[in-house]
C-alpha cells in the first residue's frame, strides 16, 4: 500500500471511530457501561 493510500485508510478509520463514539455518547451508552463497571467492581471486593 502506498503512503497516500495508507494515510487515507487511517483517516477513514479514525473518522468512523469518532462517529461511533459520538453515536454511543448521544445514546447514553457511556452511562450504562459505567454502571455495569461499578457493579462488577463492587462484586470483586465483596460489597455487592
Amino acid at each position: 500500500m502506498s503512503g497516500r493510500k495508507l494515510r487515507a485508510a487511517q483517516a477513514a478509520l479514525l473518522a468512523a471511530a469518532i462517529a461511533f463514539i459520538a453515536l454511543g455518547v448521544a445514546r447514553g451508552e457511556h452511562l450504562e457501561v459505567l454502571q455495569k463497571a461499578a457493579a462488577v467492581c463492587l462484586e470483586c471486593i465483596g460489597l455487592g
